[in-house]
């Protein structure tokens, strides 16, 4: 069967339909207790590039699970219905897919990062890595 609505169709109406933030919009909401950054890159994309500190790492395979409180694999994180949820992935068309899913399933408080986590790095806005966050998370 071929593939008539192909994934740049999918991401394009999605960005058309989400909120979307530069990475200096993103870097000047960090450390506020309204903004939670979620990072929805796979666990080895973690692993080999690091992520944004103070982000909160749910994998794109789970977040619709870990977003519902219906859901047995519910996460606490995400029942502050006052925090806007800032998702991020390696390029950005994952994340606006996420945001995309999020607000089908009712949240109006979602946006993601314009051009991921890559756009994030070459902007020099501030990185740590998973060694990094496990020591302070220790201290």
């Amino acid at each position: 069967m071929p593939i008539t609505r192909g994934f740049r169709v999918l991401v394009d109406e999605a960005m058309a339909q989400v909120r979307t933030y530069t990475v200096q919009q993103v870097r000047e909401r960090l450390g506020r207790p309204d903004v939670q950054l979620v990072d929805i890159r796979d666990v080895r994309e973690l692993q080999a590039e690091g992520t944004v500190p103070g982000s909160y790492h749910a994998p794109r395979c789970m977040l619709e699970f870990w977003v519902d409180p219906q859901s047995p694999y519910f996460k606490k994180v995400f029942a502050d219905e006052g925090k806007e949820f800032v998702l991020f992935c390696g390029a950005g068309w994952r994340s606006a897919l996420a945001a995309k899913t999020l607000q089908d399933m009712g949240m109006t408080n979602v946006a993601h990062i314009d051009g991921g986590f890559t756009e994030w790095v070459k902007q020099g806005a501030p990185t740590e890595t998973m060694e990094q966050r496990k020591a302070t998370k220790r201290g």
